[in-house]
């Protein structure tokens, strides 16, 4: 089957011809770009820049082609709704919560915690109601007992979804607060900080792209800070009580 793509000389300098174009779940939204406005349900997801498939809350992408000027065609879009499921025993065993959004204050749905299994996005728990307390980041998965995240007992008591977790990742990383002293950018994971940045402490970041974790120690162990877009003047405004980062990582939301 061919479908043609019509309407959209001005934004690609030129018409296309795509086969087989499969769209998937009547729900996807119409999704636009300057000049073009195709419903999905017929064409699936067409843009400029394969990077703006990041963009679109909620898309996870099955399958995707790129053609000629960098045009990409989705097959396979699937509408997904940020999901994840605590449960009070190990091995995803006795009474279960199921949460699809922000939560501060999980108490009244369990009473302790010692699996997850994260269906779709990704998600910082806390160990006390209001996002305070130490953090543990979750991407999709399953978590069979505390320790996988890397826990220090079972107490979970609020959760929320971390936004800005595909596309481009950027993080400066500063010797002193304020921004001063010695910069470091970074836009990978890094297991082991001393090896870039010769301080053993970060006292200020500005996140430029996506969202990160800070690591107390090398190889993404000890106490676990996220960072979201932003700046962060003193280490306490990413929740840290001490400047001790040791190792960071993206967090990445496939």
């Amino acid at each position: 089957m061919m479908l043609a793509l019509a309407g959209i000389q001005d934004t690609f300098h030129g018409g296309v011809s795509v086969h087989g174009a499969v769209a998937h779940l009547s729900e996807v939204p119409v999704l636009s770009r300057p000049h073009v406005h195709l419903p999905a349900s017929e064409v699936g997801l067409l843009v400029h820049e394969p990077v703006a498939l990041h963009h679109v809350a909620g898309l996870a992408v099955g399958h995707a082609v790129t053609l000629l000027d960098g045009v990409t065609v989705v097959h396979h879009l699937v509408h997904l709704t940020p999901k994840i499921f605590f449960y009070e025993d190990r091995n995803f065993q006795g009474l279960h919560y199921e949460c699809s959004g922000d939560c501060p204050e999980l108490s009244s749905h369990f009473s302790r915690c010692n699996s997850i299994r994260v269906e779709s996005g990704a998600w910082v728990v806390y160990e006390r109601p209001n996002y305070m307390g130490s953090q543990y980041i979750l991407t999709r998965g399953e978590y069979p007992d505390y320790q996988r995240w890397m826990g220090y007992n079972d107490t979970i008591r609020s959760c929320r979804t971390i936004r800005h977790t595909t596309g481009m990742h950027r993080i400066r990383v500063y010797e002193r607060p304020d921004f001063a002293g010695q910069m470091i950018e970074f836009s990978e994971d890094s297991p082991n900080l001393s090896e870039r940045f010769r301080h053993r402490e970060v006292h200020s970041a500005n996140v430029l792209d996506g969202a990160w974790v800070f690591y107390e120690h090398p190889n993404y162990r000890g106490r676990q800070h996220l960072l979201e877009r932003g700046e962060y003047r003193r280490h306490t405004e990413w929740g840290g009580m001490q400047a001790n980062v040791g190792s960071l990582r993206r967090v990445q939301d496939f």
